[in-house]
């Protein structure tokens, strides 16, 4: 996908697990310049499109789409399809988190979840996640909102949009430590378990992968550096096939055990190696200050 030019239309939807962070990501949307409509049943979306063009309306948008739209799935396929076949420029955001914290969230704000026939949360969270597992999968951009407070979220999207401005693919990178359990929105992951641990070494066991001493020991080891061979003949393949293809966001993920030695080290090493092949890399350190 490329960047709208010129006054084209240019229409982002909102949409995800309800407790995730719509109402937050819409606001960031409309401090941007879009103009947000929430709640849109998908079979209305070509009439909005059909009035943007017309006069002196906006024409960027922002639609937050819920399970509470009607014939939801079915309804909001065919309407991007529209869409993207009269030439405008689409995106969908597909917000998530854990089932956890999606529960915590709904009993701190006492709201009844849209698809609990009964007052079990549990049952509409898991209900939902079955509703939309497709369109998650067809999404542009998923966004993991677990371990997210609401500045951290908005400091978040607006630096996608902030991104979004480029022709470039914009591309992420998370290191993560699978004693966490696994980031909800990555599209590539690969685990550098395989490296000596640099946990196991009294005088590195306190200091992270941004502090030089782990990060010579890690990057030194012969197995990383034909790691980051591969890597780098990866994506240097990839990188532009996806943006032939009209990707606009690719995310990326590296595992370790915790998430402070090993993953910390390779994600910072890529980041400076996928910059050094045009793009602009965002990077983030998921469990880096986790014990």
């Amino acid at each position: 996908m490329s960047s709208p030019s010129g006054l084209g239309l240019d229409v982002t939807i909102v949409t995800g697990m309800s407790g995730a962070g719509r109402n937050t990501a819409a606001n960031v949307l409309e401090d941007l310049g879009l103009f947000v409509i929430d709640n849109l049943p998908p079979a209305l979306i070509g009439k909005v499109a059909e009035l943007a063009r017309g006069g002196d309306r906006p024409h960027r948008y922002g639609l937050v789409i819920d399970v509470r739209s009607g014939a939801f799935v079915d309804d909001l396929g065919a309407a991007l399809s529209d869409l993207r076949a009269s030439g405008a420029t689409t995106r969908v955001v597909f917000l998530d988190a854990a089932d956890e914290m999606l529960l915590r969230r709904f009993d701190t704000t006492r709201r009844r979840h849209p698809l609990a026939d009964t007052k079990r949360i549990l049952e509409g969270i898991q209900k939902e996640r079955a509703l939309l597992e497709e369109l998650k999968g067809q999404a542009d951009m998923v966004i993991d909102t677990t371990d997210l407070n609401v500045h951290e979220l908005r400091d978040r999207i607006a630096r996608l949009f902030a991104d979004d401005e480029s022709a470039n693919l914009a591309v992420s990178i998370v290191s993560f430590g699978y004693k966490h359990g696994l980031p909800l929105d990555v599209d590539l992951m690969f685990d550098c378990r395989f490296v000596p641990n640099p946990h196991w070494v009294d005088e590195l066991r306190p200091l992270d992968g941004r502090d030089a001493p782990v990060r010579d020991y890690v990057l030194l080891q012969p197995d990383t550096q034909g790691f980051l061979t591969e890597l780098d003949r990866l994506f240097r393949l990839t990188l532009p096939a996806y943006e032939r293809e009209g990707r606009a966001y690719l995310s990326i993920g590296i595992g370790c055990t915790g998430g402070h030695h090993r993953s910390v080290a390779i994600a910072e090493a890529l980041q400076t190696m996928i910059t050094e092949m045009g793009y602009t890399p965002q990077l983030r350190h998921r469990d880096v200050d986790r014990d």
